[in-house]
């Protein structure tokens, strides 16, 4: 392919010189057959030699000129047919080998004009061919395009535009932007412009009107296209549509405000139900304490004078005013989690589970039951709630594995996410079902029978009310008549916030 190559290349400069060999002997032939008729007429020459310098470059001009001031000079100046040349003959030879040189130099640069502007059309073709590819790609896309120039007149439109903005292109091209789209500015125009052409860019949301008179709310992106001297000469800009996501974020923005304000509300009136509680356990407090003080009074007055049905219905009183009395104390303990300041200190959790156990002691003395305790970190956290989620916890578990020949429960820990620690307290009990595991931790609620196991059903939901003050979680697991495990999990550095 090489060697083909290069004897193409070869064969064309054999080509223009021997077209400047033809024209000069063409150019010879013509004049000596006017010379028959008298007629002496040089411009043939000068015509042969523009022929070989427009066509062959130059090169073949030069070849062109030197053979002609020779045939020139051997046919036509005296002597005839003799490179001698005579003072005259110089005079008149150099005169021609001037024009000719004159007409040579013309030809050549007037050929490479001819040359630069053929190259300059069809550079411009290829642009020009470019430029409309890549405005027909443009028309593809759905995204809205457009430019304009540095007086805001707009110069290209792109169908993304006519559909969002409703005018043609032929509508669009000619126009002012801003007088078109009449566009909403968050800052002064001044200012943006200023920041675009030091910038080069800009781009934020715009709130424009459509042909129908609508208005639109777009993201918008402004780029500054420059010449090659670094000069702004046209501003590209696109833009998408972002009216719904906006009526979305503002649908959003509204519903927050409107939950802020029912949770504000929420809170007040949790505020003055806890007041109230805490009002009506304090004050009923006293009135069941002096009906329990008073009925075992009656009871030890009475008990010989009583037959069996007094004796039951005293003693259905006094336990009914026990349970009456301990629910007064839970609701007080619930509503004080609420009310109480959080003392954040350093906390042993092992030591805080040795004192509870010990105190369980005295009343499971007449029970079997087996007290699996592992060592448990130290934690950040109020000591006084700690101990009472611990009890009413370790409660349970001594409550609901009553039914036990023996009872086991395993207290423990693993480490939990984001430096917390997770403590679990697993029993062989009675166990409960999963489905109803969401009913564990509210106010009065109870998934087995008062008869069969006592309680308030107040305990859990304090021990959720605690733990959460903490940012901690807690949560159980368990089967039916398989034993129950519940977890709670606390933070383990003072740099985890409570919550209030």
């Amino acid at each position: 392919m090489l060697t083909l190559a290069r004897l193409s290349a070869r064969s064309a400069v054999s080509r223009r010189y021997g077209l400047a060999v033809l024209a000069v002997l063409i150019s010879l032939g013509g004049m000596l057959a006017l010379e028959r008729f008298q007629l002496h007429n040089m411009s043939l020459f000068f015509l042969g030699i523009a022929v070989a310098a427009w066509y062959g470059g130059i090169g073949p001009a030069v070849l062109a000129l030197l053979l002609t001031c020779f045939v020139f000079d051997y046919f036509f100046v005296e002597p005839l047919y003799t490179f001698h040349i005579t003072s005259h003959g110089a005079v008149y030879v150099a005169i021609f080998v001037v024009f000719t040189i004159v007409i040579t130099w013309f030809s050549v640069v007037r050929q490479g004009v001819e040359h630069q502007l053929r190259q300059s059309r069809d550079d411009l073709q290829k642009e020009v061919m470019i430029r409309s590819e890549q405005a027909n790609l443009l028309d593809l896309t759905h995204d809205t395009i457009f430019v304009r120039d540095m007086d805001d007149v707009i110069t290209y439109w792109n169908r993304g535009a006519q559909e969002l903005y409703g005018w043609t292109a032929a509508e669009a091209i000619g126009q002012n932007a801003h007088l078109l789209l009449k566009p909403g500015f968050s800052i002064p125009l001044d200012e943006l412009r200023a920041e675009l052409l030091r910038s080069g860019h800009w781009q934020g949301e715009l709130q424009t009107t459509r042909k129908d008179g609508g208005r639109v709310t777009v993201a918008s992106r402004w780029s500054v296209r420059q010449d090659e001297r670094g000069r702004p000469r046209a501003i590209l800009e696109t833009s998408n549509d972002i009216s719904e996501r906006k009526r979305r974020e503002e649908r959003v923005e509204a519903l927050n405000e409107e939950l802020a304000k029912r949770t504000a509300q929420l809170e007040v009136t949790n505020k003055e139900l806890e007041a109230f509680t805490y009002s009506a356990s304090h004050d009923l407090r006293a009135p069941v304490r002096h009906m329990l003080a008073y009925g075992a009074l009656l009871q030890k007055r009475s008990e010989s004078s009583l037959d069996e049905t007094g004796r039951r219905y005293m003693t259905s009183i006094l336990e009914s005013g026990k349970r009456m009395s301990d629910l007064i104390d839970d609701l007080l303990n619930l509503s004080r989690i609420g009310r109480t300041d959080t003392r954040m200190t350093t906390v042993d959790l092992g030591q805080l589970l040795t004192e509870v156990v010990t105190e369980l002691h005295d009343d499971i003395r007449d029970r079997d039951v087996e007290w699996r305790l592992r060592t448990l970190p130290s934690v950040y956290g109020d000591r006084s709630m700690l101990r009472l989620a611990l009890v009413n916890l370790l409660s349970n578990a001594v409550k609901f594995t009553k039914t036990r020949p023996k009872a086991e429960i395993d207290v423990g820990c693993t480490n939990g996410p984001n430096g917390a620690v997770v403590i679990f307290i697993r029993d062989n009990g009675v166990g409960f079902n999963m489905k109803h595991v969401a009913k564990l931790f509210g106010v009065f609620q109870r998934l087995h029978p008062r008869e069969a196991f006592e309680g308030t059903g107040i305990g859990l939901a304090t021990v959720q009310r605690i733990i959460n003050r903490h940012g901690g979680t807690v949560w159980a697991e368990g089967l039916t008549d398989a034993g129950a495990t519940f977890y709670f999990s606390i933070p383990k550095r003072s740099d985890q916030p409570s919550q209030g």
